[in-house]
C-alpha cells in the first residue's frame, strides 16, 4: 500500500488499473481460406502391380498413400514412354506418354523414402547401362582409331584424285558415333543441361527430385529463367521437337525424346511453382498432375510387415525392369531418335473417354464445377488417355490397344487429379499481396523472435519478395488488418535505434 497526494493506493486499486491498461486484441484472422481435406488417392485404379507395389511401399515407410502412389505411377511413365504414343481418338495425332507430376508434403513425410523403393528398377537399370557403357566406350575407341587411320589413308592416296577420294569418303561412311551417357534421371537440370544429355544420352530420361525445392529454387527457376524453362519443358510434355540455339553451341534440333517428370516439395515451395502468375499464362502448371496428401504424423506407430510387401516389390520391379530393357525402337541405329509404335483406345475404351471428355467440357462452362481450373480441365482428356496408356503397358508390355476397363481405372485417377487441382486452386488463389504478407508472417514467427519490428527489418532482413520499403510497408499493413501485428503510432526504439514505423508482434 502507498499514499500519493493524500490518497491511498491499494495493491487491489493498482491490479485494476494494470487490467484496465491491457487491451483486449481480438483473434487474429487468416490470411486466406484453410485447404480442404485431401480425398484418398484411388491406389485400386493403378491395378494389379503398381496399386500391390504402392500399398507395400506404404506397408515399408508408412508414407502417405498418394506419395507412393505418384512415385510409381511417375516411374512407370518413365519405363512406358520409350516404347508407343497414344493417339489421341479426337485428332488422330500420336501423344507422348510422359506424366509430370508433382507430389506435395511437409518435410517428414518419408518421400524420399517412398521414392526410392519406386525408383529402384530405373537405378538397377542405369547401373545396367553404365557397364555396358563401359565396355561401349573401348569398342567406340577402337573403332574411331580405325577410322580416322582409313580416312587419313583416303586422303593421303588419293592427294591427286579428289573424286576418287571422295567416292572412297562417301564409301567409308560416317564418323562412328560414341555410346548414349548412361543416365536414365536427372534430379535439378537447367533447361539447357538438359538438352545437353538429351543430344549424347538417353532418348528418353525422367526429371525426378525428391527434393524438388532445388529444382523449383536453382537457376532453371529463377526468375530470369522461369519462362525459357517453362515453354522447353512444356515442349517435351507435348512431345514437339526441342529446338536449341546458341551462338556458342550453334543450332541444335532434338527429335523423339520423352521426358516424364516427378517433383516433390515442401508446401510453401511448391506455391511457388503453382501460383507462378508466368509458368500459369506459359502453361506448365496445367500439364502438372499434383496430389498434396494429409500428413500421418503421429499416426506412424511401429507394426510387423505385411507377407505379401515383399512379393508385390519384386512383382513390380520385374515388370517395370521389362519395359525399361525392351528395345526401343529408333530412327536408325546411330540415330537416338525415337520412334515410338501407335497405342490406341478399342472401341469400348473409344466410348468411354468420349463420354470424359464431353463431361470435362460441361464442367468448364462459366459457373459449372471445373471453371476455375479451366486450363488444367482442358489438359484432363488427354491426361486420362496418357495415364490409360501407360496403365495398359504396365499390364502389357505389348499391347497396341487400351481397354475400357483401363480407360476406367484412368479415368478414376484423371478425376483425382481433377479434385485435387480444384482444392488447390481455391487455396492457392490469393492475391500476390497476401502470399508476400503469409512470408513475412512467416519469417516474424520462425525467424525474427523479437517482440517488436521496424519496417527497415522486414526490408533489409525479411523474405526476397518484400525487399524493398513499399512491398514491405504493404505487407505489414495487411498483417496489421488481420491482427497480427499492432502498429505503434510513435515509432519505438528497437535493439538502440529508433525506427518511425514499428509492430508488436502480437503474440497469440
Amino acid at each position: 500500500m502507498t499514499s500519493f497526494g493524500g490518497f491511498v493506493v491499494t495493491d487491489n486499486i493498482k491490479k485494476q488499473y494494470k487490467e484496465a491498461e491491457k487491451v483486449e486484441r481480438a483473434a487474429p484472422l487468416p490470411l486466406r481460406r484453410e485447404i480442404a481435406p485431401p480425398q484418398r488417392f484411388p491406389v485400386d485404379a493403378l491395378g494389379k502391380v503398381l496399386g500391390d507395389a504402392a500399398r507395400a511401399i506404404v506397408d515399408k515407410v508408412a508414407c502417405p498413400d498418394a506419395i507412393a502412389a505418384q512415385s510409381v505411377l511417375a516411374a512407370a511413365s518413365l519405363a512406358a514412354q520409350a516404347h508407343a504414343d497414344v493417339v489421341h481418338p479426337a485428332t488422330g495425332d500420336k501423344r507422348p506418354l510422359s506424366l509430370f507430376m508433382m507430389t506435395i508434403a511437409a518435410s517428414g513425410e518419408r518421400k524420399s523414402a517412398a521414392d526410392r523403393f519406386a525408383l529402384e528398377p530405373v537405378k538397377l537399370r542405369e547401373a545396367e547401362l553404365h557397364e555396358q557403357h563401359g565396355l561401349d566406350q573401348r569398342k567406340h575407341a577402337d573403332a574411331y582409331d580405325a577410322y580416322q587411320r582409313a580416312r587419313e589413308h583416303i586422303l593421303r592416296s588419293c592427294r591427286d584424285k579428289p573424286a576418287e577420294a571422295k567416292k572412297q569418303l562417301a564409301a567409308l561412311g560416317a564418323v562412328p558415333s560414341p555410346p548414349l551417357t548412361p543416365l536414365l534421371t536427372a534430379p535439378d537440370p537447367t533447361l539447357e543441361g538438359l538438352h545437353r544429355l538429351m543430344s549424347g544420352g538417353e532418348p528418353s530420361i525422367g526429371l525426378f527430385s525428391d527434393e524438388g525445392g532445388t529444382f523449383i529454387g536453382g537457376y532453371g527457376m529463377s526468375e530470369e529463367s522461369r519462362l525459357r524453362t517453362g515453354a522447353g519443358l512444356s515442349s517435351l510434355w507435348d512431345g514437339t521437337p526441342v529446338k536449341r540455339v546458341r551462338g556458342g553451341d550453334g543450332v541444335s534440333i532434338l527429335r523423339g525424346r520423352r521426358l516424364s517428370m516427378h517433383i516433390m516439395a515442401q508446401p510453401g515451395i511448391a506455391e511457388a511453382m503453382l501460383a507462378d502468375p508466368t509458368l500459369q499464362n506459359q502453361g506448365l502448371p496445367s500439364r502438372l498432375l499434383v496430389s498434396a496428401p494429409a500428413s500421418l504424423v503421429g499416426t506412424r506407430m511401429q507394426k510387423v510387415q505385411k507377407k505379401d510387401t515383399g512379393p508385390a516389390l519384386k512383382r513390380y520391379q520385374k515388370v517395370l525392369l521389362a519395359l525399361l530393357r525392351k528395345p526401343q525402337k529408333r530412327v536408325g541405329p546411330s540415330n537416338p531418335e525415337l520412334d515410338p509404335r501407335p497405342i490406341s483406345l478399342s472401341a469400348s475404351a473409344r466410348k468411354k473417354w468420349q463420354a470424359f471428355a464431353d463431361d470435362c467440357e460441361r464442367e468448364m462452362a462459366a459457373g459449372q464445377r471445373m471453371e476455375p481450373i479451366r486450363a488444367f480441365a482442358n489438359k484432363l482428356p488427354e491426361h486420362a488417355l496418357r495415364i490409360a496408356a501407360v496403365l495398359e503397358l504396365v499390364d502389357n508390355v505389348d499391347a497396341t490397344e487400351i481397354s475400357g476397363n483401363t480407360f476406367d481405372r484412368a479415368a478414376k485417377l484423371a478425376r483425382y487429379y481433377a479434385s485435387e487441382a480444384l482444392r488447390l486452386f481455391e487455396h492457392g488463389s490469393a492475391s500476390i499481396e497476401i502470399l508476400r504478407a503469409e512470408k513475412v508472417l512467416n519469417w516474424l514467427h520462425d525467424k525474427w523472435g523479437k517482440a517488436r519490428v521496424g519496417l527497415a527489418h522486414v526490408y533489409q532482413l525479411g523474405p526476397n519478395p518484400v525487399r524493398e520499403a513499399k512491398l514491405a510497408r504493404e505487407a505489414m499493413l495487411i498483417l496489421e488488418q488481420h491482427d497480427w501485428v499492432a502498429k505503434i503510432e510513435c515509432g519505438a526504439k528497437i535493439e538502440g535505434k529508433r525506427h518511425r514505423e514499428a509492430w508488436d508482434i502480437i503474440k497469440h
